[in-house]
């Protein structure tokens, strides 16, 4: 079974060619990823279930990525002290920003991704199947759902949280959020605060969205410190060792 698992990356290379692109580091890993391009996302999908080297009897997951701002952090940590909270904001990142400075994508070639993860139980394999899709302001992919079935809900939920739009879905609507929600939660330039808020208008008598009034703020996140604050002194160290040796001599 461990042959069957290094070699899998170069036999899926050797059946689909030009087709298929295994992801450099990958092809011997637990769990190779590979690359197709859209036009040939449902053709590879097909063959990766139906041909009897690989069957890929089931999908176990199906989400979307957003590659805006990727690689890049808003946190100072090259120049950080272990002190303090010398750990700061350097500035703004996708999730927080003014609207008249909105993230633009221009540092990554595909905005948008969609990622398979696939099961084959009678070779005891996995794969990662990943896709770029060509159009940031409309990313369109050919839905899954004729080839294995549970990418329904996985994809109401990539379409529901990224707006990526699954051709073919026999039911795309939200499934997260409400139906008159605006935006998308797991885009990068979907602010962190949110758009609106949401009451009850006893007035009224039914819910109303408002303008958000909460102010962002970021949080110092948890760093692991090795100072004196979790260092026991020697001198201490040295006597809890001397009781400790006295305790055992008077028992």
């Amino acid at each position: 079974m461990n042959v069957n698992r290094q070699s899998l990356g170069g036999r899926l290379a050797d059946h689909f060619g030009d087709t298929l692109r295994v992801v450099p580091g990958t092809g011997d890993a637990w769990v190779p990823t590979v690359e197709v391009s859209p036009e040939h996302w449902v053709e590879v999908a097909k063959a990766l279930r139906d041909h009897e080297e690989f069957a890929f009897d089931q999908l176990t997951d199906l989400c979307g990525i957003d590659f805006l701002g990727f690689g890049v952090t808003e946190w100072e940590t090259s120049e950080a002290t272990r002190e303090g909270y010398s750990r700061a904001v350097e500035g703004l990142g996708p999730g927080r920003f003014g609207w008249q400075d909105l993230p633009e994508s221009d540092t990554v070639e595909h905005r948008f991704a969609v990622v398979a993860h696939l099961l084959s139980v009678p070779h005891n394999r996995r794969l990662r199947l990943r896709v770029f899709l060509a159009d940031e302001a409309l990313p369109v992919i050919p839905s899954l759902v004729e080839v294995w079935n549970s990418a329904n809900w996985y994809e109401r939920e990539a379409f529901d949280l990224f707006g990526i739009v699954f051709e073919g879905h026999p039911d795309l609507r939200r499934i997260l959020t409400d139906y008159g929600f605006t935006g998308h939660p797991f885009r990068k330039d979907f602010p962190l605060i949110g758009n609106v808020t949401v009451r009850y208008d006893e007035s009224k008598g039914r819910v109303v969205y408002e303008p958000v009034e909460i102010e962002p703020r970021v949080l110092v996140p948890r760093v692991i410190r090795d100072d004196s604050r979790y260092r026991t002194d020697d001198v201490d160290q040295a006597a809890e060792e001397a009781a400790d040796r006295d305790a055992l001599q008077a028992g």
